[in-house]
């Protein structure tokens, strides 16, 4: 109970309450705008957070990334064009409900699941904390290390049909970290002699450049396009009592997001597939799947509004990201020299708690603001696709520059942005080079630490946490292996 009033006090803060409603209404208004998404707007104001105190620069990230997902799904249910990446799978039933003339029906539906998924998550882990908090203090180099391997292994073999390309990209990640001066003797690594090189590649010139200016340079390629929603008739309170028939699922989907959200690069994506595969499953009428049947859109906007509060748990237990955005607020820990890990759980639980109750507030506000403004929304979203690109790639290089007053960064953020593009048009992921070169730091940190206490390689797992770890290494490249033989021999027979 005191912990819980220590992070009252430091969330009635003026300056963190505006950082949360600045970021809970831009994020929504951001996830509203096709092509935008919130990677783009957390890159973008990911250099302004840096001058403020922690608490008031997470609040504001942590306001876009868990409101994003409620306006990306306007666009998804009115003109089949998902806001963010995670609000795809709601097109399947949100756009047929629009075009069965049941548009209000489908917002409040995907309003009122959102907003039950979001604090269904949050009340868990602020029950879960006391034991995260006993639990995190166990874990020493050795641990973070395994769980950062782990984490990077997770994120590869999260990409079904990419995993050569994801772990490539990964690798890439990690070299990119390697280059400029070693953490420990600060000798050179990787410049060629090239001064430019001496500081090696920024973390948030990288982000920038692969998701903002990257984004911008498509927005620009592509045509000129003004999306021209309907306007929406009708109350959108009536999802939440319409919810009440499908709570058995709501609280199915909830649970998934949770705890896909706890496991480092998993994420929104499989939460809700599962979800989605789960309600209709149990359905009675599985045939409307995909033609309109509430029980889909109300899975697909649960789960994924269940993940953002699940995916601080790695970040702030472990100081380990579980995909890109939580990778980027971990820069925002190291500006201030706030190091996440089992110390902020031991030390600064109230810290913890505010970032919890933050979370809790920002679904309030979201889902307030939604009710008197989806109308004004639809405006929002007629903007024309390359002003909307244009608009991007200004902010974005304002960003980068604002880093270090340095066009180096800018030359640097512009290739990247180009690199992106043709990422993009691969269509070969781009997390793995962030979660590469954020987790590639952690893990190199952690071994040279632990290695001063190993002296056979049996060391450094005769500790149970770490000896688990390990375990669930090489079952997972096991079951990976084996999968991939079996696939094989099932593709090609003669060759088994």
């Amino acid at each position: 109970m005191e912990t819980l009033l220590s992070g009252v006090v430091i969330l009635a803060r003026w300056d963190v309450l505006v950082a949360l409603l600045f970021g809970s209404i831009g994020g929504v208004i951001i996830g509203a705008i096709p092509g935008v998404g919130a990677a783009v707007a957390i890159a973008i104001l990911l250099p302004a957070t840096f001058a403020f105190d922690p608490i008031v620069g997470l609040t504001a990230l942590l306001g876009i990334y868990g409101s994003s997902m409620y306006g990306g799904a306007i666009p998804a249910i009115l003109i089949n064009t998902p806001g963010t990446a995670v609000n795809a799978l709601t097109t399947y039933d949100g756009t047929p409900m629009t075009k069965r003339g049941e548009s209000h029906r489908a917002l409040s539906l995907a309003y009122s699941a959102s907003f039950f998924g979001g604090i269904f998550s949050i009340l868990c882990l602020m029950v879960l904390s006391p034991l995260l908090a006993l639990i995190a203090p166990h874990f020493g180099a050795k641990e973070i290390f395994l769980a950062a391997l782990l984490g990077i292994i997770l994120v590869i073999i999260a990409h079904r049909g990419q995993v050569f390309a994801a772990g490539m990209l990964a690798c890439l990640g990690i070299f990119l970290h390697t280059v400029g001066l070693e953490p420990v003797k600060y000798s050179q690594r990787y410049t060629f002699d090239q001064d430019w090189l001496t500081s090696g590649f920024d973390l948030i010139v990288v982000v920038l450049g692969l998701f903002a200016i990257s984004q911008a340079f498509v927005l620009l390629l592509e045509p000129n396009e003004t999306p021209h929603p309907s306007r929406v008739k009708g109350t959108l309170l009536a999802g939440f009592k319409e919810l009440q028939s499908y709570k058995r699922i709501a609280s199915v989907s909830a649970s998934f997001g949770v705890l896909m959200g706890m496991i480092p690069g998993v994420g929104e994506f499989t939460a809700q597939f599962m979800s989605y595969a789960y309600a209709q499953k149990t359905s009675q009428s599985p045939e409307m799947f995909g033609k309109g049947a509430p029980e889909g859109l109300i899975a697909s906007e649960t789960a994924n509004n269940a993940v953002p509060a699940a995916a601080m748990i790695p970040l702030l237990a472990l100081g380990i990201p579980g995909e890109a955005l939580t990778a980027m607020m971990l820069s925002v820990f190291y500006v201030h020299n706030v190091v996440p890990g089992p110390q902020l759980f031991q030390n600064d639980m109230d810290f913890v708690m505010a970032i919890y109750l933050a979370m809790l507030l920002l679904n309030i506000l979201v889902v307030v603001f939604l009710l008197f403004s989806t109308n004004w929304l639809t405006r929002i979203m007629q903007i024309p696709t390359r002003a909307l690109g244009v608009t991007v790639l200004l902010l974005s290089f304002v960003g980068v520059y604002s880093l270090r007053n340095s066009i180096t960064d800018c030359a640097i953020a512009a290739a990247f942005g180009v690199f992106g593009v043709i990422l993009k048009r691969l269509a070969l992921p781009v997390v793995p080079i962030i979660l590469g070169m954020v987790l590639g730091g952690i893990m190199e940190v952690k071994l040279r630490i632990a290695m001063s206490r190993v002296d056979t390689p049996l060391d450094f797992i005769d500790r149970p946490i770490a000896a688990m770890l390990f375990g669930v290494i090489c079952l997972i490249l096991g079951c990976q292996l084996f999968g991939g033989i079996l696939r094989k021999r099932l593709v090609d027979p003669e060759t088994g």
